[in-house]
C-alpha cells in the first residue's frame, strides 16, 4: 500500500509541475529539461567507453556537498567519466556547464520504468547521492544491478518520515543503500534502533569545499578598491525577508562601514528593489570600475560564483535563508573567520547549531534583535578577533570528510 500511495503521488507532483508550466518558470525549465530525455541520453551514452560513475544532487546546496567528492574522484581516477544529475532547474540551470562532469542532466522522475531505463543506459560503476535524495525505485533498481550506492553527508533526526509508524517504504530504501556516511553519532545511534548498521560518520564533505576556496580563494581587485581601508559587511544569499530586518543598518551605515549585497536570486527585478530600497550610493558590480568603486558605499553582485571568495574582504557577515525555507551556506564566512548572522530557522543545520554553542555565530527574529546583536559586535574589535579564532578552528577541525569516503570506495573504483 505505501508503495502504490509513493507512486501516486509522484504522479501528482508531476502532474502539478506540468498544470504550472504555463505560469512558472520553474516548472517549465523542469518539464523543458525532461523532453526527449532518453532518445537524447542513450545518443549521448551510445558514443561512451569509460566507466561511469553517478552523481546525483538536488540542488546547488547538495552540489557543494557533491563538489569535492567529484573533483578530488576525478583527479585520482581520470579514466572514469563523471554523470552528474540534479532534480532542480536551481541546481542544473547553474551547473549544466561544471567542467569537472563529463554529462550534466536532470533526474527523470522515479518511476520503474524510468529508473529501469536510466540505470540501464549509464550503467554507472557506482553512484553517489548527497545528502537526501533516497529516490525509491532508482535505488531499487541499483540494488538489483549490484551497483554499490554511497550516501554522504546525511544527517537523520527522529522527526523525518524514516522513522514514522508509515515510513516502512522509506526505512527500508536506507536498508540497500551500501553505505551512509552520516554527519554526527546521534544519525547512527538512530538508525541503529531501525537495524540499520551499514553506516559510517564522515563529516560534512562541504568543509573540504569551503576549505579548498579558502585556500584557492580568486582576488577581485575591484573588490579591494571598493573596501579601501574601511570593514565591509557581506550579505550572501539574502532573500528580501532578510533584507527587511537589513535596510535600516544598511541605511545607517557609519562612516568605516561599507556593504556588499549578493541576492540569492539573480534577476533584474530583485536587484532593482534592493536599488530602490538603498539610500546610500549603491553600484552593481557589472558597472564597477577603477573610478566609481571606491566612492560607493553598496555594492551589489550581480552575478554567479564571486561569493564564496568574496568573504575574504569582509568583516562581519549575514546569511540569508533562514526567515524562509532554510539557512543558506554559513560555512563559507566561517571559513575566513567572521562572526555570522543568520535568521532563526537554522535548527536542521549542525553548522549552525555548533557556531551558535560556541558564540561565533547568530540568530536573529527581528529588525530590532539584529541592530543590537549587530552594533555590539561591530565595536568589539576583541571579540571579532577571537570569533576569528573560533570559526577557523571549527572548520579545520571538521575537514577530511572527501578523503575518509574516498577510501572507502577504492575497492569499487579499480
Amino acid at each position: 500500500m505505501s508503495l502504490l500511495l509513493y507512486n501516486i503521488a509522484l504522479r501528482i507532483y508531476s502532474l502539478l509541475i506540468l498544470l504550472a508550466w504555463p505560469f512558472n518558470t520553474k516548472a517549465r525549465l523542469w518539464v523543458n529539461g525532461r523532453r526527449n530525455y532518453f532518445p537524447k541520453l542513450q545518443r549521448i551514452m551510445y558514443k561512451n567507453a569509460a566507466p561511469v560513475i553517478w552523481f546525483h544532487c538536488a540542488s546547488l546546496g547538495e552540489f557543494e556537498q557533491s563538489r569535492p567528492l567529484i573533483e578530488e574522484i576525478k583527479r585520482r581516477y581520470p579514466a572514469y567519466n563523471i554523470f552528474l544529475t540534479f532534480f532542480s532547474p536551481s541546481g542544473y540551470e547553474v551547473r549544466k556547464n561544471y567542467s569537472y562532469a563529463d554529462y550534466v542532466f536532470y533526474l527523470p522522475l522515479d518511476t520503474p520504468f524510468n529508473a529501469r531505463k536510466f540505470v540501464r543506459i549509464i550503467n554507472p560503476k557506482i553512484a553517489f547521492i548527497a545528502k537526501y535524495e533516497f529516490w525509491y525505485h532508482y535505488i531499487n533498481e541499483l540494488k538489483k544491478k549490484n551497483i554499490p550506492v554511497i550516501s554522504f553527508s546525511t544527517i537523520f533526526r527522529k522527526k523525518q518520515i524514516f522513522f514514522k509508524s508509515y515510513g516502512s517504504l522509506f526505512r527500508g530504501t536506507l536498508h540497500k543503500i551500501t553505505r551512509i556516511f552520516v554527519q554526527n553519532e546521534k544519525s547512527i545511534e538512530l538508525l541503529k534502533k531501525y537495524n540499520i548498521h551499514n553506516t559510517e560518520i564522515a563529516g560534512d564533505t562541504r568543509f573540504d569545499r569551503v576549505y579548498e576556496v579558502f585556500k584557492n580563494k580568486k582576488e577581485f581587485p575591484l573588490i579591494q578598491k571598493f573596501k579601501g581601508d574601511k570593514k565591509i559587511f557581506i550579505v550572501g544569499s539574502n532573500w528580501p525577508q532578510d533584507l527587511e530586518i537589513l535596510f535600516d543598518t544598511i541605511n545607517q551605515l557609519p562612516d568605516n562601514l561599507k556593504v556588499i549585497i549578493a541576492p540569492h536570486e539573480i534577476k533584474e527585478k530583485e536587484i532593482s528593489d534592493i536599488e530602490q530600497r538603498i539610500k546610500k550610493k549603491s553600484i552593481r558590480y557589472s558597472q564597477v570600475n577603477e573610478k566609481n568603486a571606491s566612492v560607493s558605499d553598496v555594492l551589489i553582485i550581480d552575478n554567479v560564483g564571486m561569493l564564496g571568495s568574496l568573504y575574504q574582504y569582509g568583516d562581519l557577515a549575514y546569511v540569508g535563508g533562514a526567515f524562509g525555507k532554510g539557512l543558506h551556506n554559513i560555512l563559507e564566512p566561517a571559513t575566513f573567520g567572521m562572526p555570522v548572522f543568520f535568521g532563526p530557522k537554522y535548527n536542521k543545520f549542525k553548522e549552525a547549531k555548533d557556531l551558535i554553542k560556541l558564540k561565533a555565530a547568530f540568530s536573529v527574529q527581528n529588525r530590532a534583535e539584529f541592530e543590537s546583536k549587530f552594533s555590539e559586535i561591530l565595536n568589539d574589535g576583541s571579540r571579532i578577533a577571537e570569533i576569528n579564532k573560533t570559526c577557523l578552528g571549527y572548520v579545520q577541525k571538521n575537514i577530511g570528510a572527501t578523503e575518509k569516503i574516498i577510501n572507502y570506495c577504492k575497492q569499487y573504483l579499480n
